[in-house]
């Protein structure tokens, strides 16, 4: 792979990685609810679950997904059942210090599972795949972007959970969390309706 075709799947990759998502909004609200290091397990599923569906799409899987079409819809549906569900359990969530809150962060392997029921990871990894595994060598080509994206998403997914976890003072008291909470529960709704 060249380095300017490099470059370019590095900015794509990070600009991609950086922009709001279902992935940053749970991290960014786990960051505020729980704090970073509660949160890690559920940054480190996010880097593995992505990489696996890179490699797994880059492998061939996207052939059975054009040819059964019903497939990727399915998934669309549970996705979007899936993110009203965690909407849900956002907005539900009770107040920072509480001995009662409900708030939990999500685990390594369902947040490496959630990849698969993500929208704006799969546009992003057929994106990538099309754009830069274009490669002569396509096995290299897909270890590239792999590699990127992993590397990539570490930075990315700790601003979104540092960030959460610097507002933890201002979100201290209760109405203000839930107006948080609610708030970051609609975005999720939002990008759900993004994804038809």
């Amino acid at each position: 792979m060249e380095f300017s075709h490099l470059f370019a799947l590095l900015i794509f990759a990070f600009i991609s990685s950086l922009s709001p998502g279902p992935n940053n909004i749970m991290l960014m609200t786990s960051g505020a609810n729980i704090g970073f290091y509660k949160t890690i397990p559920h940054i480190l599923g996010i880097i593995t679950g992505y990489s696996v569906m890179l490699l797994l799409i880059g492998l061939g899987l996207m052939p059975l997904f054009q040819q059964y079409p019903l497939i990727q819809n399915t998934l669309q549906i549970l996705c979007s059942f899936y993110l009203l569900f965690l909407a849900y359990k956002i907005a539900t969530s009770n107040a920072l210090g509480s001995h009662k809150r409900q708030f939990k962060a999500m685990s390594f392997f369902t947040a490496a599972g959630f990849q698969w029921l993500n929208p704006k990871g799969w546009s992003m990894a057929l994106s990538a795949m099309t754009l830069y595994g274009s490669e002569l060598n396509y096995a290299m080509a897909i270890a590239v972007i792999t590699g990127v994206f992993a590397v990539v998403n570490i930075p990315s997914a700790c601003i979104w959970t540092i960030a959460g976890q610097k507002s933890q003072r201002l979100l201290a008291d209760p109405k203000r969390l839930k107006i948080f909470n609610y708030s970051m529960a609609s975005l999720l709704v939002t990008s759900v309706g993004f994804s038809f």
